[in-house]
């Protein structure tokens, strides 16, 4: 019996553990954001996207931004008084169009100054919320993305393109409708990126953005560099605070068994010294 009573209670830490470990991170994410608030006397919302294990089945999720965030966000931002700054602090691969648009609506209405923190990338949805920041800090080595809109699997601009090399009495209806739908939704984030821009840039700079990010200059997932982006226009800094990528250090990536990536997490400001050789040299 009392081995079957420790075997229930090892069990039930077990369980347990896990549901501990995780009220501990949010502990400490709570604490930097605030860490960092008091630093910059502004309001910190995170926006963080990864693969991250679900309760205790363990199955990583691939996040983006939805509705639920959008949600949230705009409950944040309603949350802040107009004179308080908001810096927001992203990481995601993009999303839906309609929460991202209301996303950045919202930033862009705010008084006060918004600052988009980009510690590795945002892209697609990211990169619009971006374009409703004051201003954007970016990691050296950090990226945006193009916000050209995808139909289904393949870019509106492609499908575009098919009206160019075929005669529409060679193609059916699917792809004419396709088409009709590709024309509306370019028109459609021209005119959200321009309306969103004109609040920081100048209405030509605005529709220079536009252009360049949503014609279909690039592949979707082609990575917009820091030179690149200021290439275009873009108030970007790479003044990151410190704060920021120890608070992406509290959002985990869902563990595999080997880890891809090893190092000695500390910093390192010289050449690390050679250990002594024993005995004489020949």
């Amino acid at each position: 019996m009392e081995f079957l009573n420790l075997f229930w209670i090892v069990l039930v830490i077990a369980s347990l553990a896990p549901l501990v470990r995780q009220r501990m991170l949010e502990a400490s994410r709570v604490r930097l954001m605030r860490t960092i608030e008091m630093k910059r006397g502004s309001r910190v919302i995170a926006m963080i996207h990864r693969q991250e294990s679900l309760s205790l089945l363990g199955f990583p999720m691939a996040r983006y931004i939805d509705i639920q965030d959008s949600e949230q966000v705009l409950r944040a931002i309603k949350l802040t008084d107009d004179q308080v700054p908001i810096d927001l602090i992203l990481h995601t691969p993009g999303g839906l169009v309609l929460a991202t648009e209301q996303i950045a609506s919202a930033l862009s209405r705010h008084p006060a100054k918004v600052t988009v923190f980009v510690p590795h990338y945002a892209m697609s949805g990211g990169t619009m919320l971006a374009l409703a920041a004051d201003e954007i800090m970016m990691d050296e080595n950090a990226v945006l993305g193009p916000v050209d809109p995808q139909i289904g699997q393949y870019p509106a601009v492609s499908i575009l393109n098919v009206l160019d090399e075929k005669s529409k009495d060679k193609m059916d209806d699917e792809t004419l409708i396709l088409a009709d739908i590709s024309r509306k939704a370019l028109r459609q984030v021209k005119e959200a990126i321009t309306r969103l821009a004109c609040c920081q840039y100048t209405p030509e700079e605005a529709e220079k953005l536009a252009e360049a990010l949503a014609s279909g200059r690039w592949t979707h997932d082609y990575p917009i560099s820091v030179e690149e982006g200021q290439a275009l226009g873009l108030k970007i800094s790479t003044e990151m605070p410190t704060e920021v990528y120890q608070l992406m250090n509290l959002y985990p990536q869902a563990n595999p068994r080997r880890p891809s990536v090893d190092y000695i997490p500390m910093p390192y400001s010289s050449r690390p010294s050679q250990p002594e050789r024993s005995g004489k040299e020949k």
